[in-house]
């Protein structure tokens, strides 16, 4: 077997669990952390984390991504099936029938991060540096796709890391909410690890390895309220996010053993980051150190205001989490509607 690598990103998972590990740190959400979850729900209670997935509107967030158009299916005629009544080609059936499809930017709204989402310049092997991957996986070999603006438009396939990796693990198991709007508000606040700290223990709140962990900064709660018209002037202006050159957070996402980290603001980092640091990634530095060190998978943009207020309200931060994404192979993010269950 030749490896894909020889060396590996000081301080990351590479190899930790096989040398074709696809899955990185949802290897611990085992059976223990579903039966976790699950005896975290006492009341029955279920709340949708995901935003309506036209949500947030417009392109103000990220230019490159628009909201999903969603359009019928059309018989062989050409004719759309809208309220399509079938009497009209078979005699007699009293069938009336509609049928859409969907054109979606996977990463709009409510999603999900593969690993194959963000890597590196990277040498894993002596033979120069190239977009490289969690565990070695390489961008042109296994991470594919068009190159150019003149064939933008030909299929990209991630052949290993794909999206479809964390439905067949099932993204099912016991969650923990960290309620940073609770003490920072709704204030544009970089949260570095002295203020993570402290409310973790104002709030008696522990992460335990195989957990997956939320983030509540209020910021999709904005904008809902926006209705779908997000202010420029202000969307970029909002609500907390990690300090994604702290060597404080970065050192506890690894000592804490969490699965999967999840915020419901745009990156789950502050963007743009904050200058200097020496991580190799200037522009999303918490990406490169969960997706492409240490395999955490990010969710993004997800809802999680009144599930918050619910907690909170209850003395509890702990939960069961339900949140696969769409199987399709080979993308690198899906949108998620995920169920949380207390």
């Amino acid at each position: 077997m030749t490896l894909r690598w020889t060396r590996r990103p000081e301080g990351s998972t590479w190899g930790d669990f096989g040398p074709d590990d696809e899955r990185g740190r949802l290897n611990l959400l085992t059976p223990e952390k579903v039966l976790q979850g699950v005896a975290e729900v006492h009341e029955g209670l279920t709340f949708c984390l995901s935003l309506p997935l036209d949500l947030p509107g417009g392109n103000v967030l990220n230019a490159r991504r628009h909201p999903p158009k969603i359009s019928p299916t059309k018989r062989a005629n050409g004719m759309p099936v809208t309220n399509f009544v079938v009497c009209e080609e078979i005699a007699g059936v009293e069938d009336v029938i509609c049928d859409d499809l969907a054109v979606i930017h996977l990463q709009y709204s409510t999603q999900w991060d593969s690993l194959a989402h963000v890597g590196c310049l990277y040498d894993p092997d002596g033979t120069g540096a190239g977009p490289t991957y969690y565990n070695g996986f390489r961008g042109g070999r296994d991470i594919v796709g068009p190159t150019s603006a003149a064939e933008a438009d030909a299929p990209s396939r991630a052949r290993h890391l794909g999206i479809e990796r964390l439905a067949e693990t099932g993204m099912q198991g016991r969650a923990v909410m960290i309620d940073l709007r609770a003490h920072l508000g709704d204030a544009r606040t970089v949260v570095g690890w002295k203020t993570l700290s402290r409310i973790l223990d104002e709030d008696g709140v522990s992460v335990e390895e195989g957990d997956m962990v939320c983030l509540h900064t209020g910021f999709a709660q904005r904008l809902l309220e926006m209705g779908g018209t997000p202010d420029p002037a202000l969307v970029h202006n909002l609500c907390a996010g990690l300090d994604g050159r702290d060597p404080g957070i970065l050192d506890w996402i690894t000592r804490s053993g969490l699965c999967a980290l999840i915020a419901d603001n745009y990156a789950v980092e502050i963007v743009p980051t904050r200058s200097g640091g020496d991580d190799g990634c200037a522009f999303l530095p918490l990406h490169q150190h969960c997706l492409f060190k240490l395999g955490v998978n990010l969710g993004e943009l997800w809802h999680l205001t009144p599930l918050a207020g619910w907690l909170r309200a209850h003395d509890r931060h702990r939960f069961l989490l339900t949140a696969p994404p769409l199987r399709l192979p080979g993308a690198v993010g899906s949108p998620a509607t995920p169920i949380a269950t207390v």
